[in-house]
């Protein structure tokens, strides 16, 4: 008797599942659940009272936002730091909530018809995805939790807030001007989260007290940027260009793994790169990197690495199944391509850092701020700390010229 009940319990919640998803809850009658459920519609009140009744055994049993949040922590690549952690977490959350079932987006868009017990339901599942999502933060972290200005629960439930707002935002408006695109809120998040909850200063990021913004990522020194292309090179044809890309282009993750083949323009004179992703507008690719030559406008890393394919595939790099490459899979190559090496913080280098590198050297080598604007699309504001970072280095290479005239004397 007992088993029956339960096998018709569980029927009808996956009735509900199923109707509730394809046509919404308000929409969604008893005696169509039933009907589904291939039980008497009175089976249905003697088991859960009536529809909301029904609702929150939904919510309870199933579960869905913590089954999300089990699903992506079990899904994630491991991450070499915070930063890393974070944006990986972020970015994958919200290409989930991009996919997310019909069934959550009716619980949540139809809440507020919902009775005081079934909100209180879909708190409780919240907050039960919150805290599993916590539970690996805390894992990842180790020892750096003790530099967190808030409990991770707490951090936890202020990302989550964060990327339910963006998600909601972009799946319901068509343009809102608040970031350029998914990788510059990403940016936002990541830097706001290190700026904000972690005490004292993150490995990879410096503050710019002289400016309004509060955190940028650190350049890398011209010798570990050589290691690194030295590295990829002897990695693969592909893993080469993306590295060469990175550092001379200055793209972002985001608008690298967006480049198709046709947005690839060499000549004798230039080679450019079409961004079609985000902010429009050509950028050119460097022949001179820190002051060493990769080739020539024609036969460079890139375009050895074009004339090696042999597929068919549009996309200006592609992972090992033949497929565009995903941001996952440019970030495990670029773990490969730096091994052990160690920025001056102490901390491996990152993706950021690499188009850091490539803004500051850009700067240094007399690019105007408005000039960047047209080549980053970024506000001057954005600019600006790396202009610092910029004279920094303009005036350290100055001190070391004269104390080396002043050897001489």
């Amino acid at each position: 008797m007992t088993s029956s009940r339960n096998l018709n319990r569980q029927k009808i919640i996956q009735a509900a599942i199923e109707l509730f998803a394809s046509q919404g809850v308000s929409e969604t009658t008893t005696k169509q659940i039933a009907e589904l459920a291939q039980v008497n519609e009175v089976t249905l009140f003697r088991q859960f009272g009536n529809k909301h009744g029904l609702l929150l055994a939904v919510i309870e049993d199933a579960d869905v936002f913590a089954q999300l949040g089990q699903s992506l922590t079990t899904e994630l690549p491991p991450a070499s730091n915070l930063a890393e952690m974070l944006r990986t977490y972020a970015n994958t959350c919200l290409q989930a909530l991009e996919q997310t079932p019909a069934v959550i987006r009716s619980l949540v868009g139809e809440s507020g018809q919902y009775s005081p017990e079934n909100r209180q339901g879909l708190g409780r599942s919240f907050d039960r995805a919150n805290r599993r999502v916590a539970k690996y933060l805390k894992t990842n972290i180790g020892e750096s939790q003790s530099d967190l200005q808030l409990p991770i629960e707490q951090l936890t439930s202020l990302l989550h807030t964060l990327l339910f707002g963006y998600a909601t935002i972009e799946l319901t408006s068509e343009f809102h001007g608040l970031w350029r695109d998914r990788a510059d809120f990403l940016d936002r998040v990541v830097a706001l989260f290190l700026a904000g909850a972690v005490a004292g200063t993150s490995p990879q990021l410096t503050v710019a007290t002289s400016s309004e913004h509060l955190v940028i990522q650190l350049d890398l020194p011209e010798a570990i940027v050589h290691q690194i292309l030295q590295q990829a090179k002897k990695h693969s044809l592909q893993t080469n260009a993306l590295v060469y890309v990175l550092f001379g282009a200055g793209l972002s993750a985001n608008e690298l793994v967006s480049l198709t083949r046709s947005n690839h323009l060499s000549s004798s004179d230039r080679q450019l790169l079409q961004i079609t992703h985000g902010s429009a507008r050509q950028v050119p690719v460097n022949q001179w990197i820190l002051g060493k030559r990769y080739g020539s406008y024609l036969k460079n890393p890139l375009t050895q690495w074009l004339r090696s394919r042999k597929d068919t595939n549009p996309a200006l790099f592609i992972n090992s199944d033949g497929m565009a490459l995903t941001q996952a899979d440019l970030s495990q190559l670029w773990q490969q391509s730096i091994g052990e090496l160690l920025a001056p913080m102490g901390a491996p280098p990152t993706i950021e850092q690499a188009q850091a590198t490539w803004c500051v050297e850009m700067i240094v080598r007399g690019l105007s701020i408005e000039a960047m604007q047209v080549l980053t699309g970024w506000e001057i504001s954005q600019l600006e700390p790396y202009v610092l970072r910029a004279k920094e280095l303009t005036v350290l290479a100055q001190a070391f010229t004269v104390d080396t005239a002043s050897r001489s004397i």
